[in-house]
Parts: structure tokens; sequence; C-alpha cells
């Protein structure tokens, strides 16, 4: 082939994945977000920016673990400036705990909302505010049509979004770039040292557009991320049918 039909092929591939709306980050990978090799189950090696990324959360536990793995990446995001805004029914982060991800709290906008209706409308109009750096929702359900919504706003903006759902009834497919389940892990001190070691996780990428789902455990240490082991993970048919 030659490298006229290659870069006419390659070209095409670029403007069909920023149709199904994937969005790579700065040329310069100004903001490569830590994840290693996690990188590699994406188009391009590139974490998706500008897109919305759904989190799956079964118990207090996942949701206390999704919400520090999500300040991780937040720690990034926001180096370069930028505000981000956390919208739920339930306030389920500590915000004070924010600063142990690098993360000054007042950057952050809470907002609080009665109704879970109010929650989607504020991601929404959230996400199409461009001087954000990202936007967190806490919900438990979502139609398509409400997360291609999501989506239409973030192709627009550029805003990178996190969907948190905490116990959803339905897993149906949505308009989201990758389903996310982060599970907690024990901390562990090297040399036998007493105390409490760094917060570790198990973090399920179950979908990725384009992608190839994986498991990997990760641990948050001097203020990035570290692999501890990582394997491809082989998902059930079953599984298959329940998260697409």
């Amino acid at each position: 082939m030659d490298a006229n039909k290659t870069d006419i092929i390659h070209q095409l591939q670029k403007e069909i994945l920023s149709i199904q709306g994937f969005r790579p980050g700065p040329p310069c990978n100004e903001l490569d977000l830590g994840l290693g090799v996690i990188n590699h189950s994406f188009p391009n090696d590139t974490f998706p920016l500008g897109a919305v990324h759904e989190f799956l959360c079964a118990g207090a536990e996942d949701a206390a673990a999704t919400g520090g793995f999500i300040a991780g990446l937040l720690a990034d995001l926001m180096r370069s400036g930028g505000a981000s805004v956390w919208i739920s029914s339930v306030r389920n982060i500590f915000p004070p705990a924010l600063k142990f991800f690098g993360i000054e709290p007042h950057r952050i906008i809470f907002v609080d909302m009665q109704q879970e209706k109010d929650v989607l409308w504020a991601i929404e109009e959230a996400l199409k505010c461009e001087g954000l750096a990202a936007v967190i929702g806490e919900l438990q359900e979502i139609s398509f049509t409400g997360s291609r919504r999501l989506q239409i706003a973030v192709e627009q903006s550029r805003v990178t979004g996190f969907l948190i759902r905490n116990h959803p009834r339905k897993l149906q497919s949505i308009a989201c770039v990758s389903r996310w389940k982060i599970r907690p892990l024990p901390s562990k001190l090297d040399n036998g040292m007493p105390g409490i070691g760094f917060p570790r996780w198990t973090v399920d990428l179950l979908k990725a557009r384009n992608g190839k789902p994986g498991t990997w455990q990760v641990e948050w240490a001097a203020g990035q991320f570290r692999h501890i082991t990582s394997r491809p993970m082989s998902m059930p048919q079953e599984q298959n049918k329940k998260t697409g």
C-alpha cells in the first residue's frame, strides 16, 4: 500500500473516531493522566478527553473507591487551571479528602440537588461550559437519550464528564465512551510499618468504544497512579450481555 493510501486511511480512521465521540488529548500530550498501560485500551493509546465516562457502583465501598480514582484523574485535568463541578442528590465525596490527591477543595463547585432529574439537567448544563476542567455527576438511572444529550454537549465544549451511577437498576447501553467499575483493595505498607497505606483499587474497564476491556490493580502514591499488577480481562458472554 503506497504512502498516499495509508495517509487517507489514517485520516478516515481519525474522522470516524471523532464522529463516534472520541476526543484525543492535546498533540503534545500535556494532559497525560498517568494511567500507564491502561491507555493502551483506548484508540491511539490515549484516554478519551472531551467525552463522557460511566462508572458503576454497587455499594458505599465502590462509591468511595470510585471517588478516589476519579480524584486521581482530576488531579491532572485540573493541573493546568480551571475548576470542576461535582453534582449529586446525595454527596458521597468528602471534600477535604481531595487534598490527598493534590486538589484544593475550593476549586471544585459542589452542586446538591433534591431530584435526580434535576441532577441530569445540571450535568448537561455544566458540560456545556467550556471553561471547566471536568464535570462529575452522581445519579442512579439515565436513558440512552439522556446520555446522548451529554455526549453532544461535550462534543461542543470539549469538557470531560464522569458519570457515577450508584445502584443502577438497568445496565443498558448508553452514549458513553467507556464503562468502568472501581473496587477497593486493602492497602499495604512496606517493611511492615504501622499505619494506613496508599489507597489501592481494582480497576475494571468493562467497555471501551473502539478499544479493549481490561482489569488492573493500581494505587495512588507520591501524587500519581502506580500499577501493582495488570492482566487482560476475559469477560464472560453473560457479563457482556448485562453491560452491553
